[in-house]
């Protein structure tokens, strides 16, 4: 499901914090990512691990990647919650096998808090 983009202003954050998180993930911004999330379910470590194992190169995808998100809205959560699923992209392959899934809470107008789920190949 792609987010609606009736409401810019929700999709402007989902869409900000999602490359923020993309872009820690491809540097190598474990220890970031693990401070981002307050290390919820996945630890720097893990990450690094999980990418490690994955064997290829991540890469920045292609811009319109990020403009059509897989973000589904968590219904009846207080505060607002979507949970969010990115295919990583790779060096060698392209869109690659390996997913990032993470779960986007509202903590105010302006900023969502981040909850790592899983890095894992799909």
């Amino acid at each position: 499901m792609t987010i609606n983009h009736q409401n810019e202003i929700e999709y402007q954050r989902i869409y900000s914090s999602t490359k923020q998180l993309i872009i820690c993930l491809i540097n190598g911004r474990y220890k970031e990512l693990q401070s981002i999330s307050s290390g919820i379910r996945l630890s720097a470590e893990q990450l690094q691990e999980a990418v490690k194992e994955y064997g290829h190169k991540l890469i920045i995808p292609p811009e319109n990647q990020f403009e059509e998100l897989d973000v589904i809205e968590v219904l009846n959560s207080v505060p607002r919650k979507w949970s969010v699923r990115f295919d990583l992209w790779t060096e060698d392959e392209g869109r690659s096998d390996l997913t990032l899934e993470f779960t986007l809470i509202e903590q105010d107008e302006k900023g969502l808090g981040v909850e790592l789920d899983n890095l894992h190949v799909l």
